[in-house]
């Protein structure tokens, strides 16, 4: 059998397929994947530096186990929390209903500052961006990305600023210690030029039944 590999597009294909189809719900989905990048970070504090997306859901459980587990955990939100719907939402929420602290940064300066300081943590989490990232990164995740200090960071999906499909960098990029990539690869995380950012790639079963991989793999719109 052929090694799936995906496109972005793809990906959310399969997603959609295995909430709307299958019926597993997208929450599952987010706290298996929280769940998996959680099992990859070496002990001690961890700091959590979240966008507005999905990948920031996938954040905010790590945050709560990490909190759960009596770890120190920080948690920098580069957006107003009103900002966030859906399952990200849900999972933000538990983290805060729990005790878990946000810091909430909407300007390029006061974000540079904010994640220079995770430089205290044992290790990182990059939850900012996620496979929909097209053209130059700007704003608030720019100033991140730049700001990221020389931290243990392990990567929710794919690096911060990656192209998901070609595996070009998108003005700037998050250099990752590990990968945790959920259910499928993605063509950009096996390129040759985005192997520096990716380092160890580790692919997570989060719950998404092979075939809706295979399905959109193979052109099939059943």
């Amino acid at each position: 059998m052929d090694e799936i590999i995906l496109t972005a597009a793809q990906m959310r294909e399969a997603d959609r397929r295995c909430i709307e189809e299958v019926g597993i719900p997208g929450a599952v989905l987010m706290n298996n994947a929280g769940m998996a990048v959680y099992n990859e970070l070496g002990p001690g504090s961890v700091g959590v530096v979240c966008g507005k997306g999905n990948n920031g859901g996938d954040g905010y459980v790590v945050a709560r186990l990490a909190l759960l587990a009596g770890r120190a955990v920080k948690v920098v939100l580069l957006t107003a929390p009103d900002d966030i719907v859906g399952d990200a939402k849900v999972f933000l929420d538990a983290y805060q209903h729990l005790g878990g602290k946000v810091q909430v940064v909407t300007d390029e300066t006061t974000t540079r500052e904010a994640v220079a300081e995770l430089a205290s943590c044992a290790v990182l989490v990059d939850a900012v961006l996620g496979t929909g990232i097209r053209g130059e990164v700007r704003g608030v995740s720019r100033a991140a990305i730049e700001a990221w200090p020389a931290v243990e960071t392990v990567a929710v999906d794919l690096p911060s600023g990656l192209n998901a499909d070609t595996g070009e960098i998108c003005g700037v990029c998050v250099t990752a210690n590990t990968t945790v990539t959920f259910q499928f690869k993605k063509h950009g995380l096996v390129a040759a030029v985005a192997q520096k950012y990716v380092g160890r790639l580790t692919v997570a079963d989060i719950g998404i039944p092979h075939c809706c991989g295979e399905s959109v793999y193979n052109g099939s719109e059943s």
